[in-house]
């Protein structure tokens, strides 16, 4: 067939492109099957334990319809040969001599059901008379290709009569042996593409070669058998590649000797005419019989392993239970029997021809995905990933699926299309559907080799201030009280890096082992359920501040590090469990993370001290960290602050002034912008695009309010920020401050226009605390709190901690002062330069 319609020269590309697909599939399977124990599945197993199960699952299904298939056809190809050797002649009524055997559609599936129960009680006795009758059928083909090689040699030119059937009766044509002839090899060479006599279909360079591929598909027979050798990682490549190199020889001799003696008559409309010339006519059709049905068993038990395979992973739950059924001696009967079924309803599409292009699709989209497994490993890297068997690369890998992916559309854009197509659709399928499995997933090395690379390629000397993104460090006690900050924080990093770090106070030289290990799962646990995109990190320290400083030293990696400590507000406050109210654990369902100790009683000593909480904020600065203090966060009901459907929108009250210091009321430092940067990054949070910031002008008596507030909204401009500003009179806030000191030093300085010294001095905690008093701050409080309608949030200025380290009970007393009351509140404090005016 292939001969006849190529002509010689096509015919040997044609073989040539097909083994090389081939050649490289087979090292690809070669490298798999000798990195470690293969089990039932063959290709399937060796995807499926590579790719992970969303990957083998749907190229499995898809590999046992291919095998399925490739039975019916084998069978269909078989009942072919038969009806050509025995069926009555079209026209006539009765047969003569053999030609018995009755032809028509229900006929030929009749005859095709008797041939495939054949092969189903081979494959139910099991695998090893499976073998036995594959070992056979092998010596009765060689026996009859050396027949037909020697008959090539022996038989003298004859001419062959060939009926042909048409529309009124048969004609006879006929074709000739012309024995080695130089004229019969020249007519030969070029290609001839003419009807094939048994579809009534014009042939083409694809269609004959999805015929001719079908040919050599076999190569997955021996690693299909996987479950059933007893060395597999030693039969299988060795098996394999004689079997290909060996049909290879065959299958260009064979082409070689046919066009250098038979006549293209001959060749194109007798497939069967190697029984005429052959020198023991009978042998030929005994070895086509015996080929072929050795193809539809291999196809069968292989078709049944897969389904085995795939049912004993339990991909598709009860959808295959059935399958894992296994007789005493390990042979499973019922994915057998259901192959069977399978193949049995493929038989009912008659024509060998028409699912020739369905099966080599299935067939190289399987063996594309054995390369692309191969070259996932490979990529990777995994030192475990050590096969046997070395020749191969990467190369060969991506020729075999560029190869196979070519072929598969060059042959049938529409099978391919479709194929592809069903391909997706099961993947999807299996990724929400399927349980996870144990087997470790390639997408997790290759993820882990390309972060590496990327992450050495971010170069921290490279920053700009354009590109600059907060990155989270947030110090978590006990997550039971800070469900909504961690998820608030995770609005704040606008995808930047988040980190959640925790100090537990033991000593290791005490312990046996490691706590924090067991730790980690309820953590990471946590992190999937909260839904937020954050990393964990875990410390073993002798203090809290201890722990947070190694935190901020070691968190990250490369260009990846926190540049933002987030903390809680150290106040009295009685801890809330608001874990078990958050919307991700508050349905029946899901159940609260247990290893989470139990939060502090409220009569219970801290784990932290007043001077410790504000020595943290002091380290964090002198390491250039900007901090962000939260209070009362977790009284932050997000999902009710934004959904109210009613206007007004919900507010960002923002107060980029240091309430602490009346004296430097000014807007244009680097911690007000700081603060500005982080109002409007959570105003860009997809949760908080409908709330509106709210920025607050302090303005006295005598201090051109228009001009500050014009000089503010020029800055606002430039910064690309949309806020309303409102102005805000505080002179009775301030006169309680001045009246601590001896009269004003000549209001607020503008805007902008500090030296450096002062700017230093500005951001400081006065250095003498009782500058301010408690009566001012209480004041500044109620200012802050006056401003309606209440907002979702409050961002406010903090002040550096003082030098002296016996003022840190009373800076953080005013502290809570200042916030007492206020809701939702961030105190910020920015050392960095974040905002950019250019382009």
């Amino acid at each position: 067939f292939v001969v006849g319609h190529a002509g010689l020269y096509q015919a040997l590309a044609m073989f040539a492109v097909a083994y090389f697909i081939i050649g490289m599939t087979v090292l690809s399977v070669c490298a798999i099957a000798t990195n470690g124990a293969l089990d039932a599945g063959g290709a399937y197993y060796m995807i499926s334990r590579a790719l992970g199960p969303e990957f083998g699952g749907s190229i499995g299904i898809m590999f046992f319809l291919a095998n399925v298939c490739g039975s019916a056809l084998y069978v269909l190809g078989l009942v072919e040969a038969v009806v050509d050797s025995f069926g009555i002649p079209p026209g006539q009524k009765a047969g003569t001599g053999v030609h018995v055997l009755p032809q028509s559609y229900w006929y030929e599936l009749l005859y095709g059901t008797v041939l495939l129960a054949l092969c189903l009680i081979v494959c139910l006795v099991g695998a090893s008379i499976y073998a036995k009758a594959t070992f056979l059928i092998f010596l009765i083909v060689a026996g009859v290709l050396g027949t037909i090689l020697v008959s090539f040699f022996a038989t003298r030119p004859i001419g062959v009569p060939i009926r042909l059937p048409h529309s009124n009766g048969s004609e006879i044509e006929n074709g000739s042996f012309t024995g080695f002839s130089l004229a019969t090899l020249r007519d030969n060479l070029g290609g001839g593409y003419a009807v094939d006599y048994t579809t009534g279909q014009m042939m083409s360079f694809s269609s004959v070669f999805a015929v001719m591929f079908n040919g050599c598909t076999g190569i997955m027979a021996g690693s299909n058998m996987s479950g059933d050798l007893k060395r597999p990682s030693y039969s299988i490549p060795r098996g394999t590649i004689s079997a290909v190199l060996f049909t290879y020889l065959v299958y260009n001799l064979l082409a070689f000797l046919m066009c250098a003696t038979c006549n293209r008559t001959l060749l194109q409309k007798d497939y069967g005419f190697l029984r005429d010339i052959s020198i023991f006519p009978p042998l030929v059709t005994v070895g086509i019989y015996a080929a072929t049905l050795s193809a539809a068993m291999s196809n069968l038990i292989g078709a049944s392993r897969i389904l085995y395979a795939l049912a004993r992973d339990d991909l598709f739950g009860r959808a295959l239970a059935l399958a894992k059924k296994t007789s005493a001696s390990g042979n499973p009967v019922m994915a057998v029997i259901l192959s069977w079924l399978v193949v049995q309803l493929v038989l009912f599409s008659g024509k060998l021809n028409t699912i020739a292009g369905v099966v080599t699709t299935f067939f190289l989209l399987v063996y594309a995905t054995v390369n692309l497994a191969c070259l996932a490993l490979e990529w990777a890297s995994a030192p475990n990933f050590r096969p046997t068997f070395r020749y191969f690369t990467w190369h060969t890998c991506l020729l075999g699926i560029a190869g196979c992916c070519v072929m598969m559309f060059l042959i049938s854009p529409v099978s391919a299309s479709a194929s592809l197509g069903f391909l997706l659709l099961l993947l999807l399928a299996l990724h929400y559907l399927s349980p996870s499995s144990t087997w470790g997933y390639i997408s997790q090395a290759l993820i882990f080799h390309q972060v590496r690379k990327y992450l050495l390629m971010l170069d921290v000397r490279k920053d700009h201030v354009k590109f600059w993104r907060p990155q989270m460090l947030l110090m978590v006690q006990n997550p039971r009280s800070s469900a909504r900050l961690i998820d608030f924080v995770n609005d704040l990093k606008k995808s930047g890096l988040y980190v959640l770090g925790h100090v537990e106070l033991q000593d290791l030289d005490m312990l046996p082992s490691d706590p924090l290990q067991p730790q980690q799962d309820s953590w990471l646990s946590l992190v999937d359920k909260l839904n937020v995109k954050a990393f964990v990190s875990l410390t073993l320290a002798p203090s809290v501040r201890h722990g947070v400083r190694q935190l901020l030293f070691t968190s990250g990696l490369g260009g990846m590090r926190p540049n933002t400590l987030v903390l809680g507000f150290y106040d009295d406050a009685a801890p809330q469990d608001g874990l078990a109210r958050h919307p991700a654990f508050s349905s029946a369902r899901e159940e609260v993370p247990l290893a989470f100790p139990a939060l502090r009683a409220p009569a219970a000593p801290k784990l932290l001290s007043a001077r410790e909480y504000v020595g943290i904020v002091a380290d964090a600065l002198k390491m250039l960290r900007n901090v962000l203090l939260a209070r009362q966060l977790e009284s932050l009901d997000k999902a009710w602050e934004l959904r109210r459907a009613a206007s007004p929108p919900p507010t960002i009250h923002v107060w980029p002034v240091n309430l602490l210091r009346p004296d430097s009321a000014r807007y244009a430092d680097t911690c007000s912008l700081f603060l500005l940067q982080m109002a409007c990054v959570l105003n860009m949070a997809r949760a908080w695009r409908r709330a509106r910031l709210r920025l607050f002008l302090c303005v006295e008596a005598g201090a051109m309010p228009h001009a500050q507030e014009e000089k503010l909204r020029q800055l606002l401009k430039d910064l690309r920020i949309q806020a309303q500003i409102q102005l805000v009179p505080w002179d009775a806030v301030t006169c309680l401050h001045w009246q601590t000191h001896q009269g004003p030093p000549g209001g607020p300085a503008p805007a902008g226009e500090a030296t450096e010294e002062e700017e230093e001095e500005a951001v400081n905690f006065p250095a003498n605390a009782t500058q301010v008093s408690d009566e001012y701050v209480c004041a500044a409080n109620k200012l802050v709190l006056e401003q309606s309608p209440a907002p979702a949030v409050r961002f406010l200025y903090l002040p550096r901690p003082p030098a002296d380290t016996s003022l840190y009970p009373l800076y953080l007393h005013q502290l809570e002062l200042l916030t007492r009351g206020l809701g939702p509140t961030v105190l910020v404090h920015g050392v960095s330069a974040v905002t950019s005016t250019q382009l």
